[in-house]
């Protein structure tokens, strides 16, 4: 097991804090418009010109809005529900124009998402859970899918949030893999626990765990091998891992965070699926969604799997991987 660094949380005062969380929540807006641009561009455009010269919804445009929808990967399923939502709007509230419409699908979108995630985020969006210490992240995922990137990303937030954070290179199956996250440690300037390569993943976790004890960590975040969704042996070792730390630390992982990359689109739907039926996930992060028109994933995977989407990530910084906010996602997406 490497040493820890050591760990100098900032300290600032009430006023500079107040000040500096309403810049950061413009900041954060800015780069959710700019991490949406081209999923913008494939959804609202496209809804624009299918909308122009009409005067009413009727099924040639409801035709157009589902091929729209299920063409930006929200799925068939959510595609049909936000159909039905819209219909019935329209025959309640008598549709006008362009710009209603595009308000009525917002707030219906985002009504429909509320209902099947009740979780909400305040301004502290790295605030550890009270009740126990420390609180453990378990991180999952297919390589690829950007699980090294966003743990780092992970840790430096809620170390700028004033938590003791601490990682653990549990993926010992992939070559470099453990040099991934010491590097993502480094510039998070948070300590990583580590082993030799092939080493056992649960023993990892566990020195892990200890040393979290032992230095009054905050937070710990373990990263897990990202072998194939669909291999057994994967699987059982994650069942490992959890049983091993939990005898450290009761009731640990507190958390089960599947990362997914957004610009897979419907693949992103079947490895949710895989995952979230042979382990107890309970959280997930959309990666990469900067870089592709495939973001309409999220509203579907929010709303298909009842699992909160609890980060996105929208660009390369450290700042680019923000808490997801449903409201604020679906307005960006509809230009507001």
């Amino acid at each position: 097991m490497e040493p820890e660094t050591p760990f100098k949380p900032y300290k600032t005062n009430s006023y500079f804090m107040g000040f500096f969380s309403k810049l950061f929540s413009k900041e954060k807006k800015e780069t959710l418009d700019k991490g949406l641009e081209r999923t913008k561009e494939g959804v609202f455009q496209k809804i624009t010109r299918a909308i122009a010269g009409r005067d009413t919804i009727d099924d040639d445009f409801l035709d157009s809005l589902e091929e729209i929808f299920v063409t930006s990967d929200v799925g068939v399923d959510t595609t049909l529900k936000i159909i039905d939502r819209l219909q019935k709007r329209v025959a309640r509230d008598k549709y006008v124009g362009t710009g209603e419409l595009n308000r009525l699908l917002c707030d219906e979108i985002t009504a429909m998402l509320a209902e099947n995630d009740t979780t909400t985020s305040s301004d502290d969006d790295f605030s550890v859970p009270a009740g126990h210490k420390p609180h453990v992240i378990m991180v999952v995922g297919v390589n690829g899918a950007g699980k090294t990137t966003t743990i780092g990303k992970l840790a430096a937030q809620f170390k700028r949030a004033g938590n003791k954070v601490m990682l653990g290179a549990a993926d010992t199956f992939r070559a470099a893999a453990t040099e991934q996250l010491d590097i993502w440690g480094e510039r998070a300037g948070v300590p990583v626990v580590k082993q030799r390569q092939g080493a056992d993943p649960a023993a990892v976790a566990f020195d892990t765990l200890q040393s979290a004890v032992a230095n009054d960590v905050d937070v710990v975040i373990i990263d897990t091998a990202g072998r194939l969704h669909n291999q057994k042996g994967l699987m059982d070792e994650l069942a490992k891992i959890r049983k091993v730390m939990d005898r450290v630390v009761p009731g640990a992982p507190h958390e089960v965070l599947l990362v997914l990359d957004g610009s897979t689109g419907q693949n992103a739907f079947e490895q949710a699926r895989q995952f979230v039926a042979a382990t107890q996930v309970n959280e997930l992060a959309i990666t990469k969604l900067d870089g592709t028109a495939k973001g309409g994933v999220v509203i579907g995977i929010s709303d298909q799997f009842k699992i909160p989407v609890k980060y996105i990530g929208l660009g390369e910084k450290i700042e680019d991987l923000q808490v997801f906010r449903k409201e604020e996602f679906v307005k960006s997406l509809f230009g507001f």
